[in-house]
């Protein structure tokens, strides 16, 4: 459900969107074609969101995409070491349009 409303958002601002099951498949696809924005849940299976953003943001790629953990993680802790990986935003779930939209903005991807 969340990766509807979060489609259905990103979608509305112009994203072309494609999903993962989880980080190994996202990470796959990354390789593939970067793209310009990535929401990205800590939790998933195969390798976790933290696994995935330290593996994206190791590659050599001449552009990397802004990254927002969306996620129910929501301590101190867990946000600063979100950050700490390379996410450039964190919203905790649940999330409505409007807080997306705030964190997209604050980034430069609205």
């Amino acid at each position: 459900m969340i990766r509807k409303v979060a489609r259905q958002i990103v979608e509305a601002r112009g994203y072309q969107v494609a999903e993962a099951e989880n980080g190994q498949e996202a990470l796959h696809k990354c390789q593939m074609a970067m793209p310009d924005l990535i929401i990205l849940d800590w939790d998933m299976p195969v390798m976790t969101g933290i696994e995935f953003l330290a593996a994206l943001r190791a590659l050599d790629v001449p552009s990397q995409p802004k990254v927002v953990f969306c996620t129910t993680k929501s301590g101190a802790m867990e946000i600063h070491k979100g950050i700490n990986v390379g996410a450039d935003e964190y919203v905790t779930k649940p999330f409505d349009q409007a807080s997306l939209m705030a964190k997209l903005e604050n980034i430069g991807a609205a």
